[in-house]
């Protein structure tokens, strides 16, 4: 402890090449014609020296140091306006701004700072080494950490940590002669002249939010900021939509941060203070709002700091940033813990697990972010390969452990803090958060692009695999589930919409693997856009029912190969009304080859029939097959109306009365599609349900 207080209370000098500017006191001889103006400097120093010892005292109590720091700095720069050629001054500017997000700041300050004083304080070689840092001046920064070793070897606690610079210093220059394939670009239209922090995306990397203490209409703090609130954009044509305070009660007059955007959209994690410390919440998009916060969990939540947190691709882990179980010598800092769901009614959750040694350092971690691939991690961290401050790391889950931590390397870090990767399920597009000088304000929101040709796309239509890959009559057996042996996501994508008024409607989604006739996930589009989007692993052949009340079911099925790391399937669902002429396609019936015979894969969708027919009592339907035109058109109808006679057998065996159901087999006389082609064939051989009679 009183080897770190030698850090901010004195410094050395003693420094050789630098010239000595000349140093000018704040004192009366100094300023004769401007008396009023010395007192106001000197009694802001002295406001701002008492805000600094603050800090400097939190920060050798490892605690974090507040805002004092920039309370400091906003009485010095008073004093600073008024003489800007006092070399304590500009130290203690210096060292203020180095433990703020305006850290790119430093550097002017510290090397003014030597260069009107050599011997200014006694720690001067530490923070020059810091401001060369940051500058990318490696060798000169590594030659003032070790002036300042050699003065100070007993302070051994505060070496350690001034011998992992002179390592970032030489990661950095062997990272920055080999810079990554990528584009970092400042986000302007995002970004204000504040801080501008957290980014979170969806999959389809269409909608982003991010945490900002830009100007918002309520009271400002002591230091003339605004608290910290949320915020969300929309990616359309091009271009991000202005970003827009999130609707509903998530904002309040207190600091709320985002954390982390399920893949989906519709939920969101998030942390605030929750009396003298930050805890994890939860909050759900409702329509256009989202709702009020509810505190995470209770074995997640605690006395001690609880931030930054991401979905787990399964939602049945979250992986969270919490206070670490012992101090270090920058702060208590955080570790990387997961947990898991115990009861999701009650919000029970297990007692949280350090994510592992190989991905908790001696230093603190800073955010973590779990890709829907389900096997890689993102995060920051201060410890590791690091090249300065904060930087960003992958690691992959092999056989149930994570792999060594590997730097995402230059330009995505740099020697400044840089922190959250948020990135699309194609890989080609990141976003991250980072103080490096150039950007707008404090922290800025920065796109990742990754060069290189793009990632190959299986589809990226409405209706190439949706409703045409397998038609429900057809020739061929359904092809069976592949193994997975690399991961392969596809994003499925779009809307529920009125057939006839074209407005959204909220509707539930069932997504079956056709494979098994399993149920993989259910969910709900949002009532006020339609809009849905959820992760599923390549190489199944799915099957989807999509149900809302007032409304005749929709079935599709999608058949998508592995080969590519990552597809698209956008597809606008279009629901008809419960009212006669409606009909819709059945697509998840199928047939054995060329027989009427009903395939058990098939029995999911028969059975929404049954309970449509149920529910809606008076209904009367034609159950109608089509074919083709390949073969003769006099097998083909009789193939046709067999099938449709299949389907009333099946349904009047489940207790529906015959007559409210007419088979119909039309052969190749109503085609929806060509004939010239293979997917036109398979489109045009299919089971239709129209109402007749209600």
């Amino acid at each position: 402890m009183k080897n770190f207080k030698l850090i901010v209370t004195a410094l050395f000098v003693g420094l050789t090449g630098l010239t000595n500017a000349q140093n000018v006191d704040f004192k009366a001889s100094n300023f004769k014609d401007d008396k009023d103006g010395l007192k106001k400097a000197v009694e802001n120093i002295k406001q701002g020296d008492e805000f600094y010892e603050l800090g400097t005292e939190a920060i050798f109590e490892t605690k974090p140091p507040g805002d004092n720091f920039k309370k400091a700095i906003k009485h010095y720069i008073v004093a600073q306006k008024f003489n800007p050629n006092n070399a304590e001054l500009n130290f203690k500017l210096g060292v203020s701004y180095s433990y703020t997000t305006q850290k790119y700041r430093c550097p002017k300050y510290i090397k003014k700072a030597a260069e009107l004083d050599a011997d200014v304080d006694h720690f001067l070689p530490y923070y020059l080494g810091l401001a060369y840092q940051l500058e990318g001046e490696f060798d000169k920064a590594v030659k003032s950490y070790k002036q300042f070793e050699e003065e100070y070897r007993k302070a051994d606690n505060f070496n350690k940590f001034v011998k992992k610079h002179k390592k970032e210093c030489q990661l950095a220059k062997e990272l920055i002669a080999n810079p990554k394939r990528v584009w970092v670009d400042n986000m302007k239209s995002l970004n204000s002249a504040k801080d501008d922090i957290n980014p979170s995306i969806t999959t389809d990397g269409e909608s982003i939010i991010f945490t900002s203490n830009r100007m918002n209409g309520k009271d400002v703090n002591d230091v003339g900021e605004y608290d910290m609130d949320i915020y969300m954009a929309e990616y359309s044509e091009g271009n991000w939509s202005k970003p827009e305070p999130l609707k509903g009660g998530i904002n309040s007059a207190e600091d709320d941060f985002s954390s982390n955007l399920s893949y989906d959209g519709t939920k969101m994690l998030m942390y605030k203070d929750a009396g003298g410390h930050f805890d994890i919440y939860e909050s759900q998009l409702k329509g256009a709002a989202w709702s009020a916060p509810i505190s995470f969990a209770n074995a997640v939540n605690n006395p001690n700091n609880q931030t930054h947190a991401s979905y787990f691709y399964d939602q049945i882990k979250v992986y969270y940033l919490a206070d670490k179980n012992t101090g270090n010598m920058v702060g208590k800092g955080a570790d990387i813990y997961y947990t898991g769901v115990i009861d999701r009614r009650t919000r029970k959750y297990g007692t949280g697990t350090p994510a592992g040694k190989e991905i908790n350092s001696s230093f603190h971690e800073g955010s973590v972010y779990m890709h829907p691939d389900g096997e890689t991690m993102y995060f920051s961290s201060q410890g590791h390969n690091s090249i300065g401050g904060m930087d960003i790391f992958m690691s992959k889950k092999v056989q149930g452990n994570w792999t060594e931590p590997v730097n995402l390397g230059y330009p995505i870090n740099t020697p400044y803090d840089d922190e959250v990767f948020a990135i699309t399920a194609s890989g080609k597009y990141a976003y991250i958060s980072s103080n490096r000088p150039g950007g707008s304000g404090g922290m800025d929101i920065y796109k990742v692009t990754y060069w290189g040709p793009d990632k190959p796309l299986l589809v990226d239509t409405e209706d190439f695999l949706l409703a045409s890959a397998i038609a429900p009559i057809k020739d061929n057996s359904i092809k069976s589930a592949k193994k997975v042996e690399r991961k392969s996501l596809t994003v499925f994508k779009g809307k529920t919409i009125d057939a006839l008024t074209k407005k959204p409607v909220e509707a539930n989604i069932e997504i079956i693997d056709n494979s098994n006739g399993s149920r993989i996930n259910q969910l709900t589009t949002n009532s006020a856009s339609g809009k849905f989007l959820i992760s599923l692993q390549s190489g199944l052949n799915y099957g989807i029912a999509v149900k809302a009340d007032g409304y005749l079911f929709h079935s599709e099925n999608f058949d998508i190969e592995n080969g590519g790391e990552y597809n698209m399937v956008n597809k606008v669902i279009e629901l008809k009304n419960i009212k006669i002429g409606s009909k819709i396609a059945l697509r998840n019936i199928f047939f054995e080859t060329a027989k009427a015979t009903l395939k058990k894969e098939s029995n999911n969708e028969l059975d929404r029939l049954v309970k449509l027919m149920k529910d809606v009592p008076g209904l009367k339907v034609e159950i109608s097959g089509h074919t083709d035109n390949t073969g003769s058109a006099k097998l083909n109808d009789k193939l046709s109306q067999d099938r449709a006679q299949s389907v009333v057998d099946y349904l009047t065996g489940k207790g529906i009365a015959k007559n409210r159901m007419t088979a119909k087999g039309y052969g190749s006389k109503q085609p929806v599609a060509t004939n010239n082609s293979a997917e036109g064939r398979q489109q045009n051989r299919r089971v239709e349900f129209e109402i007749t009679g209600n």
